[in-house]
């Protein structure tokens, strides 16, 4: 149910926040007042379309947030798999719009836009003209025999397995239909393929322990290398060593050590560090010597890794999808070399889905026709309470050219609205005003097994008035026992059965216009009546009127 509606700097609307009522919700204001903004603004919250020109004048940011109490347990079902939960059995949805773009948030989470419109198609049905005009096309006249007949709800999902069965097989028969040379070619490319895996030999446990070992021997390379340039460095291998320039040095010094004391200390000092870097050369040439690193070793480790990881990028990213690939091409390679079998059970295999498919098609239009004589008779009568005057309706049932998913039934809703009048589609005889009160006939007939708890009806007063206005706002009431309904009007009739009266003013305060909307008590509720009664002079008479109008509704409700 819709708690709350907060909005904030959209078109003639400053800020205004409104508490809904369960049952029906009736808005009222004269024309022009911004009724229509008020409702608008709730389809933009549910992910309506957005230009930068509704936003009010100088505003640099429109705000929509709407709030929902969620109790129905199925309802909550049906969020819970669109991976959205309610906190505290609310859910708050809001639109902050800005020139441009707009940011959409669920219970704060920012979520897209197609992500919004899927959560609001669960919580709550919009009703204006072009709602209407859906019931034009015959393609929604199933859906709605659909959701009236819950008994085929079992089958219904029956049938669209049995016809992805179906279809599956009919595509794979349809890519299987290839010609001689073809099929040989695939077959060769397969040999190839299965081949160059098989004779890898992989296994799981062998990558694992060659990745390891490479990882060691990389190790090993590297202090192999930096200990043979360390070598090279110290040895008296070569004549830049630090032991053959240290040879020099001592040589050098020799023939003065004897003819001076302090060269004679300094000599001692230098064939100490001679001493010290021969030691050193022996333990790093002990040590080269204990390093165990094998070039030929590491090749062929290498090349072993090099070629698993060439058929990682071919077959699959681990050996576990290789060997997977590999069954998959086996099988395929037995079906192209027996290609004749395969294709004769391909054949009885798409005649046995298509006869499981035929049966529960037939099975689930059995139910859907048995279903639609109830349907068609309560719209009648829904039809004949609206003052429809010698009004006919009928579920007409054709069958469609192949299977579909919904299964073989091509339904249309036929009408004939005057004696001796033949049927005809609803798109041929229904004007605009007569739509708006079929759709509330077929709402009130679905009231009961519609699971979306909010319903808003826009313009449902299209070209009606006296008895007929009277007639549609019994039916809102009714729909408003079982749902919370939300209504614009322009009647008195209909604005008289509300549960919860809103007036929608539109005033005018230093040059800036603002809409504010106001819930009416009962005493406010009838002078509002008066108001829509009376024109441009509300007189006693007037009010008096509209309070009998009110006490009769009142009176209607309690039945």
């Amino acid at each position: 149910m819709l708690q709350n509606l907060h909005v904030k700097n959209l078109a003639l609307i400053d800020e205004i926040e409104v508490d809904f009522s369960e049952g029906l919700n009736i808005l009222t204001g004269e024309t022009g007042a911004g009724k229509s903004i008020v409702l608008g603004s709730i389809n933009l919250a549910l992910g309506g379309k957005y230009s930068a020109d509704m936003l009010r004048e100088g505003a640099q940011y429109g705000l929509v947030e709407l709030t929902f109490d969620i109790l129905n347990a199925r309802t909550c079902e049906k969020l819970q798999k669109l991976d959205i939960y309610p906190e505290d059995d609310q859910l708050i949805i809001s639109r902050r719009l800005m020139e441009g773009r707009s940011v959409c948030r669920i219970n704060g989470e920012t979520v897209t836009l197609g992500k919004l419109k899927e959560v609001a198609s669960v919580l709550i049905d919009i009703h204006g003209q072009h709602e209407h005009q859906s019931l034009l096309y015959k393609k929604n006249h199933l859906a709605i025999l659909d959701e009236f007949s819950k008994e085929a709800e079992l089958l219904k999902k029956e049938v669209k397995e049995a016809y992805r069965t179906y279809k599956q097989l009919q595509k794979e028969l349809k890519e299987a239909d290839t010609d001689e040379a073809e099929r040989l070619k695939e077959i060769s490319f397969l040999q190839f393929e299965i081949e160059e895996i098989q004779s890898a030999n992989l296994s799981e446990q062998e990558v694992q322990t060659l990745e390891e070992r490479y990882r060691q021997m990389l190790v090993g390379k590297k202090i192999s290398e930096n200990l043979d340039e360390a070598y090279a460095y110290t040895s008296g291998n070569n004549s830049s060593s630090a032991s053959d320039l240290l040879g020099r040095a001592v040589r050098t010094l020799s023939g003065t050590a004897s003819q001076d004391e302090r060269c004679a200390e300094l000599y001692g000092q230098i064939m100490e560090v001679e001493s010290l870097l021969d030691d050193f050369n022996r333990e790093l040439r002990n040590y080269i010597d204990d390093v165990s690193f094998s070039a030929e070793e590491f090749y062929e480790v290498e090349n072993r890794l090099n070629e698993i990881n060439h058929l990682k990028s071919k077959y699959g990213n681990t050996v576990e999808n290789i060997l997977v690939y590999c069954e998959e091409k086996e099988k395929r390679l037995d079906v192209l070399r027996d290609y004749d079998s395969y294709l004769n059970d391909l054949r009885s295999s798409i005649q046995k889905a298509e006869d499981v498919l035929k049966k529960k098609c037939v099975s689930l239009s059995k139910i859907r026709k048995s279903e639609a004589l109830k349907l068609q008779a309560q719209i009648q009568e829904g039809l004949l309470d609206l003052n429809f005057l010698e009004v006919k309706f009928e579920v007409q049932f054709k069958d469609t050219p192949d299977y579909t998913a919904d299964g073989t039934d091509d339904v249309e809703f036929m009408i004939s609205m005057n004696p001796g009048q033949p049927l005809r589609s609803l798109a041929e005889v229904a004007s605009g005003g007569e739509l708006s009160r079929i759709m509330l006939a077929i709402k009130s007939v679905m009231a009961d097994k519609d699971e979306i708890e909010t319903l808003i009806f826009d313009e449902i007063d299209v070209g009606i008035s006296g008895r007929t206005a009277q007639k549609v706002s019994e039916k809102m009431g009714h729909i408003g026992r079982s749902h919370q309904v939300i209504c614009i009007t322009h009647l008195a009739q209909i604005a008289s059965m509300a549960d919860a009266h809103y007036e929608i003013k539109k005033e005018a305060v230093n040059n800036i216009t603002t809409t504010h909307i106001t819930k009416l008590d009962k005493e406010q509720s009838v002078i509002e009546l008066a108001r829509i009664l009376g024109g441009a002079e509300i007189t006693s008479k007037v009010i008096e009127n509209a309070r009998e109008m009110k006490n009769l509704a009142d009176g209607l409700k309690t039945k």
